[in-house]
């Protein structure tokens, strides 16, 4: 059997190898850092352009990752009971016993 062209299900595996090499020579060439300053906005209306899309995403997404702003995430919460709560129901005063006296 030949080389199959189209690997579908967990992905290209050959796609995803060339991508994986071509960016680790671009990181090796040191073009990375002019790369981003070329990225950056050259005018004041790019950088409100810019902040307009990036404000446009963030209304579409869940919620922000809080490592972005230093926060630590929210602890998880317990899904078992309190060991000092009790799983019984309460108690409730006994009814009295037909032929005693009632107070």
């Amino acid at each position: 059997m030949g080389k199959r062209q189209n690997e579908h299900g967990e992905g290209n595996y050959e796609a995803t190898r060339k991508y994986n090499e071509g960016l680790r020579n671009f990181i090796r060439s040191g073009r990375v850092g002019r790369a981003a300053k070329d990225a950056e906005p050259a005018t004041d209306a790019d950088e409100l352009q810019m902040a307009a899309a990036e404000s446009e995403g963030k209304q579409r997404a869940k919620e922000e990752d809080p490592s972005l702003r230093g926060q630590m995430p929210k602890p998880p919460v317990h899904t078992k009971p309190d060991e000092t709560s009790s799983t019984t129901a309460p108690e409730t005063p006994a009814a009295p016993k037909p032929g005693e006296d009632q107070e």
